[in-house]
């Protein structure tokens, strides 16, 4: 197992009167576009004062903070996320005392449930080969950002790989139409990527392995993939899951999958995508579902939101509810880019100033 004694132990705890707030041990954020957006004109503000956004969200409790690397990102509107372009974040990150999340997404573009591209330059080649590529990669990525920024203190080696990844040869077709030969082949690449990790690590390190998993709020699908996991002997430290209750399903069937994952697999659990809308426009034709969205869609809204969200991982039993992670809260408006619901969706508001559901991650 990886070496994460006492970086895991979670301590966080449950409502205890109303009005109070949950802690959780990581309170998160992913920044991945933040650079970028400010490239475009993008400033932050906090009180009506400019600041660096990192330093506002630190300010707030956030001590975790998410960058996503591509292999060969086509540099287009906010698919830049290559390895110098993340190391710089990644020193901003260390400066400002925060922890980093790694989250490998082991293709050039976009990785999630319905797109998992292999890389153009791993493109043609068999599982044996891709196996060491993967392994290599890995390690060489940790081991720069080591020298150059900071050792991530999680590394998620895949984004919501819940068909695989590396397709074709990586890929599983879902339930009812899986084989063992495909699952055999997704573990290699994930237990390749694991040994990344590993080979990159030196006497004293704590690096967590996080695996990603996107459909938070469903406990069959949930056990149907990870217990093809545990089967495979793949080595991991924490359960992610996303939940985006628009897409996922309700609050009450995240809590339960999120109770049964951590008491089944003996692993913390931690939400590692989530958002939520603070006003009407932007995010509305990706919606599949809205009665999940129980809150309304206004400042207030979102703050009931994220609190209602960080009391059901802190309750999870054996203080096994890791953290929260807010999926591009620096998504302003700017000029010339496509932004994660128009603005919608971010943690500043119209006027570039934090919204009230950032000061949910206020810790001890």
């Amino acid at each position: 197992m990886l070496a994460v004694a006492g970086l895991l132990l979670i301590g966080c705890s449950s409502v205890s009167e109303p009005g109070s707030t949950a802690v959780l041990l990581w309170r998160g954020a992913d920044v991945s576009a933040l650079e970028r957006i400010e490239q475009a004109g993008g400033t932050f503000r906090s009180g009506g004062q400019p600041g660096d956004a990192i330093a506002i969200l630190r300010a707030k409790g956030v001590n975790l903070f998410r960058l996503r690397l591509f292999v060969r990102p086509n540099y287009q509107d906010v698919q830049v996320n290559d390895l110098a372009y993340t190391i710089r974040l990644a020193q901003r990150i260390r400066a400002a005392g925060g922890a980093l999340l790694l989250d490998l997404h082991y293709s050039d573009t976009w990785a999630d449930p319905g797109h998992q591209t292999t890389p153009a330059a791993w493109q043609g080649i068999g599982i044996d080969s891709l196996v060491t590529v993967v392994e290599t990669y890995t390690a060489a990525a940790v081991d720069s950002l080591r020298e150059s920024a900071m050792l991530p203190r999680m590394v998620q080696i895949g984004n919501e790989v819940d068909h695989g990844m590396l397709w074709p040869i990586g890929q599983v077709t879902g339930t009812g139409g899986d084989t063992l030969a495909q699952w055999d082949r997704f573990t290699r690449l994930l237990k390749a990527a694991a040994e990344g990790v590993r080979d990159a690590l030196r006497p004293g390190d704590s690096v967590a392995i996080v695996i990603h998993y996107s459909r938070g709020a469903d406990a069959g699908a949930t056990r149907w993939f990870f217990d093809h996991i545990e089967a495979a002997g793949v080595p991991y430290d924490v359960i992610g899951l996303s939940y985006y209750p628009w897409w996922h399903g309700t609050y009450g069937a995240l809590s339960s999958n999120l109770n049964a994952a951590a008491a089944r697999y003996h692993r913390p659990v931690m939400v590692v995508e989530t958002s939520y809308p603070w006003r009407a426009g932007g995010w509305e034709g990706m919606v599949v579902d809205t009665s999940a969205m129980q809150w309304p869609a206004t400042p207030l809204g979102q703050d009931r939101f994220l609190r209602t969200l960080i009391g059901a991982v802190a309750s999870v039993p054996g203080n096994a509810g890791a953290g929260v992670v807010w999926w591009y809260p620096e998504a302003i408006a700017v000029p010339g880019l496509s932004v994660w619901g128009g603005g919608s969706l971010a943690l500043f508001d119209s006027t570039t100033d934090i919204l009230p559901a950032a000061g949910q991650f206020a810790g001890p």
